[in-house]
């Protein structure tokens, strides 16, 4: 079984502008199904203050459009736009792949090298369009790498051990 913080939550949207007069709005959804946002029940806000709970989804050319509990009209749909949305990691299904991770579950492994050294900890997973990136801090804390996640550079990842495996770039690591 995964190691999986208990305060662990993961983004599965954003809300983007309103949509048409009556309160729906643009929502895009970080889910490998989009229309499966709707399965996790109630999502929230990031600070957790916020309960939404999307009444009707339907999809549209380039996002989806949800109806939302209690939102009757565009000013009020406006008043949301950019509200990222989560849900606890406990109500995600596991992947059903070996190669599949959540973020959530990455931030905070430790990152060690292929004899065993402790290259830091992982605080981020980032992607700017290439693929994703494992954000390391690396030991004493003040400063991070970026490290492609890909099979060559993290040739193994053991959640249930609490790290990943690198193989140490050349100068990215100081020895």
């Amino acid at each position: 079984m995964a190691r999986v913080p208990e305060n662990s939550r993961v983004c599965v949207a954003r809300i983007g502008a309103a949509h048409g007069i009556r309160g729906e709005v643009k929502l895009f959804s970080f889910t490998s199904d989009p229309l499966a946002v709707t399965t996790y029940g109630p999502l929230e806000s990031a600070d957790g203050t916020r309960a939404v709970e999307i009444e009707a989804l339907r999809p549209a050319k380039d996002c989806l459009v949800a109806r939302v509990k209690g939102i009757a009209d565009r000013a009020a749909a406006e008043r949301l736009r950019n509200l990222e949305l989560f849900v606890p990691r406990a109500r995600l299904p596991q992947p059903a792949d070996d190669d599949e991770f959540y973020h959530a579950d990455l931030i905070g492994l430790a990152v060690v090298d292929t004899q065993g050294a402790a290259c830091g900890k992982v605080v981020a997973v980032h992607n700017f369009g290439a693929g994703d990136l494992l954000e390391v801090q690396l030991p004493g804390g003040s400063d991070t790498v970026m490290l492609p996640f890909t099979a060559a550079a993290v040739p193994q990842v053991d959640i249930a051990g609490g790290r990943v495996v690198i193989d140490r770039p050349q100068g990215l690591f100081k020895a």
